[in-house]
């Protein structure tokens, strides 16, 4: 399986999304930049956090418009895994490939600390090898993170189980205390937290671990079962 973790002017968690598959799933990962126009050889697409472009306009609305996005959302449509962490997130909602928008935090302040989540769906390719209801602790670090969307989207998304995530405890006042959602076909999921800081003893919590080899487990699955067919 092969990695690409795109990036951006002002991309920070670059590093830490390629030492987190090297360090859980010891796959194949490169760096690819912005202007990149071919994501053809990659089987997974991280979009990392940061402050792409210095979120000078608003966070990802620049990034959104860059040449590697085409290519993302060509890859969102042949079903290759896809996700966005943080700022990736954000741009990926800004492109139109998830639902909603992440707002100013409610109390308008730069949050950074352990969030605990609770798992809402547990059949995507990214959360396979959790347990549906579990709860994991995943760092955050946003000012960002305030999740929205118009109450026709969140009952699109509640009845079709795009709600990845929640927070158990809502630290930016996201509606319903969304974290995380997918696309309607589960290979695009986005998450204001971090789970590539999540993955060793040392940073305090591995639960993001999982979010890595469930990805890799559900490749391996996904490519036995076209070689049978």
């Amino acid at each position: 399986m092969k990695f690409a973790v795109l990036v951006f002017p002002g991309s920070n968690c670059d590093i830490d999304c390629f030492k987190a598959v090297e360090d859980t799933v010891g796959q194949t990962v490169d760096y690819v930049w912005h202007t990149a126009t071919d994501l053809s050889a990659y089987d997974c697409i991280i979009v990392p956090g940061g402050f792409s472009y210095g979120d000078y306009l608003r966070c990802g609305a620049i990034s959104r418009f860059a040449p590697v996005m085409n290519e993302v959302a060509k890859a969102a449509e042949q079903g290759k895994y896809i996700i966005g962490i943080c700022n990736g997130f954000q741009i990926l909602t800004e492109a139109g490939l998830l639902p909603g928008a992440l707002l100013r935090n409610e109390g308008m302040k730069f949050i950074c600390q352990d969030s605990v989540l609770k798992v809402e769906n547990n059949n995507t390719p990214f959360t396979r090898e959790y347990v549906a209801g579990e709860e994991i602790v995943i760092p955050i670090a946003h000012g960002e993170g305030n999740y929205y969307c118009d109450e026709e989207t969140l009952a699109e998304i509640t009845a079709n189980n795009q709600i990845v995530f929640t927070y158990k405890n809502n630290p930016n006042g996201s509606l319903n205390n969304i974290a995380g959602v997918s696309n309607k076909t589960g290979n695009v999921v986005g998450m204001m937290p971090h789970p590539e800081r999540a993955v060793n003893e040392v940073l305090g919590t591995t639960d993001g671990k999982r979010m890595f080899t469930s990805i890799l487990n559900s490749w391996r699955d996904q490519h036995d079962a076209a070689s049978i067919r």
